[in-house]
């Protein structure tokens, strides 16, 4: 067989690989999640995690315009040599494939979070119903803890680098529960595309290739540790959408201070009125009622910085985003942001907050 096809051959060996892996995820969790994949991390955090700028940024800023100008120099060739080109997109489309499952996104196909931590998924609308009352209880209670007035919002007082070491707290006070969520070794950055991040809709992502998490540093500051918590639980290997924003509500909760507990309890509450919007618009009125004007001015600073970033390049890579996640093990794709809510409910079913 001559070299120009093996990489090609590669790529379809990987994914009939995934099919079959995809039935097996026990396997997963033991032997990548909990064991290779824990190497690999440690060791990406601890070589890169100290370095003020965000490394994967610049790496795919390099290589973005190598490729713009691979593109623009076979663009005489294309027709010509298209069995050669396609054969050399492929190839970089097997070494891409197999880094990106290798260094991170083999985690798509560990475990579930619901059957590791045994919490039911399913859950009826007086649950949902008893959950969102005591959640908007907590939420209106540190509005006015924070602020003495439950008409002001909530004015997060700390620096973005403050707040990538404070919630390291979280996650310690939340790893005395839960050895399975210990964080060590951060590497947390301010990623250098936070204005396309933000003209995308998206706070943040995980490099998967340098395991850096990248927080866009742009939005409002009473969301950013929920943010940067969600994006630490993806460096822990959760890949699960809805897995990381439990996790990183979770730590922002843990947190001793009000401010990051502000941060994860009015998210997850925003998270619940939005799914009573949909289930009952009544209901949903009914608890809206109740909710400080505080919060709700957080909420509205929210909308109104995301309002005008809206674009159609938005609409498009929420698009692609979507198709992404469904084939990577997340059936209900950018839906799976909001089924934390699942989670919440019955992990706190019969707990307080």
């Amino acid at each position: 067989m001559q070299r120009k096809y093996i990489l090609p051959l590669f790529l379809l060996i990987q994914i009939l690989f995934l099919k079959i892996i995809a039935f097996f995820p026990e396997l997963v969790e033991r032997f990548y999640s909990n064991g290779l994949y824990i190497y690999i991390s440690k060791f990406s955090r601890i070589a890169l995690g100290k370095i003020p700028f965000s490394v994967g940024d610049i790496i795919y800023g390099i290589l973005i315009f190598y490729l713009l100008k691979s593109i623009w120099k076979a663009r005489k060739t294309w027709k010509t040599e298209w069995k050669n080109n396609l054969l050399k997109v492929l190839s970089i489309l097997s070494v891409t494939y197999f880094l990106f499952h290798f260094l991170w996104a083999l985690n798509y196909y560990r475990q579930p979070l619901f059957e590791k931590m045994q919490i039911e998924r399913d859950y009826t609308d007086a649950d949902l119903f008893d959950f969102t009352k005591k959640l908007l209880t907590k939420t209106n209670e540190i509005q006015s803890q924070i602020t003495k007035n439950d008409s002001l919002k909530v004015v997060f007082p700390y620096s973005q680098k403050q707040v990538f070491e404070m919630n390291l707290n979280g996650y310690k006070t939340l790893s005395n529960e839960y050895n399975f969520f210990e964080y060590i070794n951060p590497s947390i950055k301010k990623s250098l595309f936070s204005l396309p991040l933000t003209y995308m809709g998206f706070g943040g992502y995980l490099n998967p290739f340098t395991n850096e998490a990248q927080v866009n540093y742009l939005g409002p500051m009473y969301g950013f540790p929920m943010t940067t918590n969600h994006e630490m639980a993806h460096q822990m290997g959760f890949a699960s959408e809805s897995e990381c924003n439990f996790i990183g509500f979770l730590a922002s909760v843990k947190n001793e201070n009000l401010y990051f507990q502000y941060s994860g309890y009015s998210n997850a509450l925003r998270y619940c009125l939005g799914n009573w919007y949909v289930r009952d618009k009544k209901v949903y009125d009914q608890l809206l009622k109740t909710v400080h004007p505080g919060i709700l001015k957080n909420y509205q600073e929210n909308e109104d910085f995301w309002k005008q970033y809206q674009t159609p390049i938005e609409t498009g890579f929420h698009l692609f985003y979507d198709n992404f996640l469904k084939i990577n093990q997340q059936k209900e794709g950018m839906d799976s942001y909001s089924k934390f809510v699942n989670l919440l409910v019955n992990y706190y079913k019969g707990k307080s907050l």
